[in-house]
């Protein structure tokens, strides 16, 4: 066991990334598993699926989404949409417990009152990543993002407000909540390769939920 997994096993706590963001070390464990499977249920409905960059390649990570709104992505440009473009029919509803544990995390970030109307969820397997980037498709800003981990490790990539800006790295677990917002609000941020590993509940997989405020 190293020196990050053996977090598992410490009480939650906060590690303050920049002004405006803030890694809650194992806020969600207590919940994790029951999180984890909700979250299958949402995907029963709604399955993962790989979507196409503008640029026409394809994303390594699976995606779905629930909520009144959901990510999606195509020759067509990265947008919000009421409906699944796969079934036709409008996503999921955020589970109770989803926006719970997204308000909950966001009033512990500094951000009360925080009401997402987006839930993305990102499945991870070893090799897929997320480049650098920031979350530009929301209409207000200035509510904020948090993001949840379930299953393997991975390694959080945040840095400033360039691409060019040379990113910290954070190793993220079960249960992890990472919330920014104000002045980090669109800093630049991804997650790098992930490596092998083997969670009971994911197998060698990463389960990424990410609250937002899209419309």
């Amino acid at each position: 066991m190293d020196l990050f997994d053996a977090l598992d096993d410490t009480a939650p706590c906060s590690e303050a990334i920049c002004p405006g963001a803030v890694l809650l070390h194992g806020f969600a464990r207590a919940q994790a598993d029951a999180l984890w499977s909700i979250t299958q249920t949402v995907l029963a409905t709604a399955p993962l699926r790989q979507m196409q960059t503008p640029g026409g390649h394809w994303m390594s990570v699976q995606t779905s989404s629930c909520g009144t709104a959901g990510w999606v992505s195509d020759e067509l440009g990265y947008r919000y949409s009421t409906h699944d473009p796969l079934s036709g029919q409008r996503w999921p509803a955020i589970p109770a417990e989803f926006l719970q544990l997204a308000r909950d995390a966001a009033a512990a970030g500094g951000f009360a009152d925080f009401v997402p109307d987006a839930c993305l969820i990102n499945r991870y397997t070893p090799g897929a990543r997320m480049s650098l980037h920031q979350d530009r498709n929301e209409r207000d800003f200035g509510a904020p993002i948090v993001s949840l981990s379930l299953g393997v490790p991975a390694i959080f990539l945040f840095g400033g407000q360039q691409r060019s800006d040379k990113p910290r790295r954070y190793r993220l677990l079960h249960g992890d909540v990472v919330v920014w917002g104000g002045p980090a609000r669109l800093a630049f941020h991804g997650v790098a390769p992930l490596a092998l590993g083997d969670h009971p509940l994911s197998g060698d997989a990463r389960i990424n939920l990410t609250f937002r405020k899209a419309l």
